[in-house]
């Protein structure tokens, strides 16, 4: 317990995800049963911080939410301390404000002596001035992406893959009943963990995702192939970072207040519109959008949830300072928070799933085989 802290603040930033409250639950009980620290809840991400939003968390307040979505703190992922959104302009733009020392002010004020943080890469990326500022930061990776960077896998992605596959199979039915062929977008941002996976799960006919930019053609060949030979109906798998070879990604809008200002969104319905266009066969499109954030997390989420939690706390209990609690080879270990790359964590072109997917006849929307 040398140099332990006496009393902890927790927070949840960027979107929510299934798992967050087994991480809270781990946290918080994990603090008062081992370690007899007191666990402050800062509401709403940062922007509790900011604004002075906390209340005190008991062994009670986390009783029965493991299986619970969502995250009884709140979040926000538009409050980014460092470049804080505090109004408009005479032309309505917004006008940004460095609040930190404001945030560390009410953490002296509340006499938080560690901050336990649960977020993605932007959440990671507001965290580092404090942890310079010598706040204790340690930080737990959330993402239903998979892609934040120094982490084999976080907590949500497994249930993101799971209401995705389900969906997916539910399409199979009624794509066979009436020929069509089905383009489902799935989220994932720049990364295609969640289409190669849900992809791979439901035996989707053919899967994009943003690290391979596919070929119209490619793609219309296929289904067309398809067609001639008796498979009357396709299902098109296609995360929502993909894009066309020769063209761009689609962007559903911009939020400037954002640490990640850019919403991608409508590529799904570009691809339907496309392949009807090219070979005339029926094609529809669902976006599966914030229904894969949603819902009780899968037993694996919640173990892992729990695991990463936990540790946070070993490693606060330790006396160890500014540590990302990651996963790597199966084992539960930390990273140093400042070490943690920029950027996302992409798939790999060699990942032995693509492999797998492309040796059982799934289309990537390009000529490799």
């Amino acid at each position: 317990m040398t140099n332990a802290p006496r009393r902890i603040g927790v927070l949840t930033g960027g979107g929510d995800c299934p798992g967050l409250n087994a991480v809270i639950r781990a946290v918080t009980k994990t603090a008062i049963f081992d370690y007899g620290m007191e666990v402050i809840g800062i509401e709403d991400g940062y922007r509790g911080l900011i604004e002075n939003r906390m209340h005190p968390l008991t062994s009670l307040d986390v009783s029965n939410i493991l299986t619970r979505g969502g995250t009884i703190l709140g979040t926000c992922n538009r409050s980014n301390p460092s470049h804080f959104a505090t109004g408009l302009d005479d032309n309505g733009q917004p006008v940004f404000a460095d609040v930190t020392e404001q945030c560390i002010r009410h953490l002296r004020e509340r006499q938080i002596d560690a901050l336990v943080v649960i977020g993605g890469d932007g959440t990671m990326a507001c965290t580092r001035p404090f942890a310079e500022r010598g706040i204790n930061c340690i930080g737990v990776p959330k993402t239903i992406d998979n892609d934040l960077p120094g982490t084999d896998l976080t907590f949500g992605f497994t249930t993101a893959v799971d209401t995705a596959t389900d969906a997916l199979d539910r399409i199979h039915s009624t794509a066979a009943s009436h020929h069509r062929v089905m383009v489902v977008e799935v989220m994932g941002r720049n990364a295609g963990w969640i289409a190669l996976h849900a992809g791979v799960a439901s035996g989707s006919d053919v899967i994009l995702v943003p690290e391979i930019p596919y070929d119209l053609r490619c793609i219309c060949e296929f289904v067309e192939d398809r067609s001639r030979h008796g498979k009357r109906f396709s299902i098109v798998c296609i995360s929502e970072g993909a894009r066309p070879a020769t063209g761009e990604q689609v962007v559903a809008r911009i939020d400037p207040t954002s640490p990640d200002p850019v919403r991608l969104g409508g590529i799904g319905e570009k691809l339907a519109d496309d392949i009807a266009a090219t070979t005339g066969l029926e094609t529809r499109t669902t976006v599966l959008g914030h229904v894969q954030r949603g819902g009780s997390p899968v037993p694996s989420d919640r173990v892992l949830g729990t695991r990463f939690g936990h540790h946070a706390l070993e490693l606060l209990a330790a006396g160890e300072r500014n540590r990302l609690v990651v996963q790597r080879d199966g084992e539960i270990t930390d990273i140093d928070l400042g070490s943690m790359e920029t950027g996302q964590r992409l798939v790999p072109l060699d990942d032995p799933l693509i492999a797998a997917a492309r040796a059982v006849g799934t289309c990537f929307g390009d000529t490799s085989a």
